[in-house]
């Protein structure tokens, strides 16, 4: 389902007129793909910040003139300190053609303790439907055992989606943390000791 956006053409660019268009909280975008010229656009800011927090959201760019365009989030840009939506790159897809996307890694559950679940992988490439883009892949660790490894090619697609990655990558790792043992007073003894004798020659050579 299309995240319905009603979007306005910019003519004014550059960081001025973007930053002008922030303060009016809206979002500077540019739209492209198909062999169409890049068209920049002016989003509404809140509407467009709740699509954003799927990366691989479907948008219905709606204009003034009636025309839509179908389109996905191909980049965010972010402010560095606010984290607000500072600049989008949005590419224009159409019923039937499949896009390379770059979907989350979720696991679910829990492993047999005191093995934890390490995830290597945190996104995997899949060709999947422009129109039914996934919003994440689940991996359950549901009583997994230490030593267990998942590769992408193990990994059970969503719907008709075909795996881009190396199917050789490892995704998850299921292990038992090392702690490293602290020093016993014994051996901070003869560390100590070391130091000390160390010092002594330094100061007798001298």
């Amino acid at each position: 389902m299309a995240e319905k956006l009603n979007v306005e053409l910019r003519e004014d660019f550059g960081k001025g007129a973007a930053r002008r268009l922030r303060v009016e909280g809206r979002v500077p975008a540019v739209l492209y793909g198909h062999g169409q010229d890049p068209v920049h656009l002016s989003l509404p800011g809140h509407e467009t910040a709740l699509a954003a927090r799927n990366p691989n959201a479907l948008l219905e760019l709606a204009l003034a003139d009636g025309t839509t365009h179908l389109a996905l989030i191909k980049e965010i840009q972010r402010h560095p300190l606010k984290r607000s939506l500072a600049h989008l790159d949005l590419i224009i897809v159409r019923k039937g053609e499949k896009v390379e996307v770059d979907i989350p890694v979720v696991l679910t559950g829990e492993p047999v303790a005191p093995a934890i679940a390490v995830v290597d992988a945190q996104t995997l490439t899949l060709s999947v439907d422009a129109l039914n883009v996934p919003e994440q892949i689940e991996i359950s660790v549901e009583g997994a055992e230490d030593g267990l490894q998942l590769f992408a090619g193990d990994v059970t697609l969503p719907g008709d989606a075909e795996l881009v990655t190396d199917a050789e990558l490892l995704v998850v790792a299921v292990q038992i943390p090392r702690v490293e043992e602290e020093p016993s007073e014994d051996e901070e003894a003869a560390e100590g000791e070391q130091a000390e004798g160390g010092a002594e020659e330094s100061s007798e050579q001298e």
